[in-house]
């Protein structure tokens, strides 16, 4: 197996540059994982830290959580390629993220400042429901996520 690949994905960062394209890198898994979570079910480990401004170092995927997109609101079937949106959870000083102030214009009369995104933001694109390979995602899938973003908070 390769050691890392990147792929591409949409970045939203926290401050006032608009969201953009970026190579998310991938290693391939050290160890097994019984019940495998979504992001790690093609053998590879995301790194989208290398994006996140303020994370906490050194702890890989225990700084940041993730989020799988699935449908939008009023769907009635799944994606046949769906999405999965990174976020940081741990930041290097304790003190919370920043607002995301793209997502937090996005949402504009609906946003709620206790549910905001905070930090930088990556969504990446999925190959297969089953989550087993990641594929380049682009600008054209801004949409979509620009409106599942519009319809909702942060975890």
């Amino acid at each position: 197996m390769s050691q890392m690949l990147s792929f591409d994905a949409i970045h939203f960062p926290a401050d006032d540059r608009p969201p953009h394209l970026v190579a998310l890198m991938t290693s391939p898994l050290t160890a097994a994982i019984s019940n495998v979570p979504e992001p790690f079910r093609g053998g590879r480990m995301p790194h989208p830290e290398m994006y996140m401004d303020y994370i906490a170092e050194g702890l890989g995927p225990r700084s940041w959580r993730y989020y799988v997109i699935e449908q939008l609101e009023g769907m009635n079937r799944k994606f046949p390629t769906p999405y999965i949106v990174f976020y940081p959870t741990v930041s290097r000083d304790g003190m919370p993220f920043p607002v995301n102030k793209g997502i937090h214009e996005i949402q504009g009369h609906k946003y709620n400042e206790a549910r905001a995104w905070r930090g930088n933001i990556l969504v990446a694109k999925y190959r297969d429901p089953e989550y087993l390979s990641m594929m380049d995602a682009s600008m054209a899938d801004f949409p979509i996520i620009k409106n599942w973003f519009s319809n909702t908070f942060s975890p």
